[in-house]
């Protein structure tokens, strides 16, 4: 069922932020566990994935950024992980469909294979009528792709203009990979405030499909720090992974071979996860901003070790 265009109300404006940030956070895990999973950290894929995990990051800080202006307060639970389903698109919408060209897919936490490999296609796959003007949906399932998206977010927030109040818990790590980016936070109310969430939200777009396919992304988006391929998009960097040979990962042992040492790890790997989630509601929240950056380190450490153990990385 669709709404009228003109019918945005505050609400279904901070239901689609709530879901922008459950999307980010869905990527984080996801790419994390097929990135460590790749033995050799010095090949291509490993620097390539790493880029877009740190990316992101910073698209979740910039989705809880927007959310906070709009007077919600994201919410951080731990994603699910289940066949091919990958929150709140809806890929049989997206013209044309990309789902035959990236076939076999799946959501579930994995190494870096065929299957993994194509969902991270899909999930950044390029929108190609991106700036468009959508119509509201009254289910964000029902759009074809994070460009469609996040087009209807940027529309949304457009007709809300006056209900932004700049400067609610406003955080900014980043800055330092980013010296072109005027600006990372929203601290400005109203029409003035809505040009700041315009920005962060073609930022996310931009960094992620790239537009259109091939398009190097905005110089004011790119990692000015320690990207390798600062000028390429999400999209554009995992289809050069799918294309070129992947790279050997650890193998797994049998879920049902799995030792107490085994389950453990998994098991440390969810607290730490847990205790992630903690401290990003905390942050967004105005509330301590110390333990985000450690707790990040020691995932991936975690992760590390299942893998190198033969274990599957689990979040819940």
């Amino acid at each position: 069922m669709k709404l009228e265009k003109n019918k945005w109300t505050l609400k279904h404006l901070r239901q689609h932020l709530q879901f922008a940030v459950d999307l980010e956070l869905w990527t984080i895990p996801f790419y994390m566990s097929a990135m460590f999973s790749i033995i050799d950290r010095s090949s291509k894929a490993f620097q390539l994935i790493q880029s877009i995990v740190n990316q992101e990051m910073l698209h979740l800080q910039l989705a809880s950024n927007v959310s906070n202006v709009f007077g919600h307060c994201p919410n951080f639970s731990a994603p699910k992980y289940e066949g091919d389903k990958i929150p709140h698109l809806n890929f049989r919408l997206d013209t044309p469909d990309p789902r035959k060209k990236f076939y076999p897919a799946s959501a579930e936490i994995g190494p870096l294979d065929e299957k993994r490999i194509n969902s991270m296609c899909l999930v950044e796959y390029p929108e190609y009528s991106t700036g468009h003007e959508p119509a509201l949906r009254d289910t964000v399932s029902e759009y074809g792709s994070i460009g469609d998206f996040y087009d209807a977010v940027e529309f949304g927030a457009k007709q809300l203009a006056n209900d932004i109040q700049g400067g609610i818990n406003q955080v900014d790590f980043f800055a330092a990979f980013y010296r072109d980016f005027p600006q990372l936070t929203v601290q400005d109310s109203g029409e003035g405030g809505f040009a700041q969430v315009a920005l962060l939200i073609d930022a996310i777009r931009d960094q992620g499909e790239g537009r259109k396919s091939n398009e190097l992304i905005k110089k004011a988006f790119r990692n000015t720090a320690d990207d390798t391929y600062p000028k390429e998009s999400h999209y554009d960097k995992f289809y050069q992974i799918r294309e070129d040979r992947l790279p050997p990962t650890y193998p797994l042992k049998q879920v049902g071979t799995y030792t107490e040492d085994d389950k453990n790890l998994q098991k440390i790997l969810v607290n730490n996860f847990n205790f992630l989630l903690n401290a990003l509601q905390s942050l967004f929240s105005g509330g301590s901003r110390d333990d985000f950056l450690p707790v990040m380190v020691s995932i991936g450490g975690n992760i590390t070790k299942c893998w190198k153990n033969g274990v599957l990385p689990k979040f819940s």
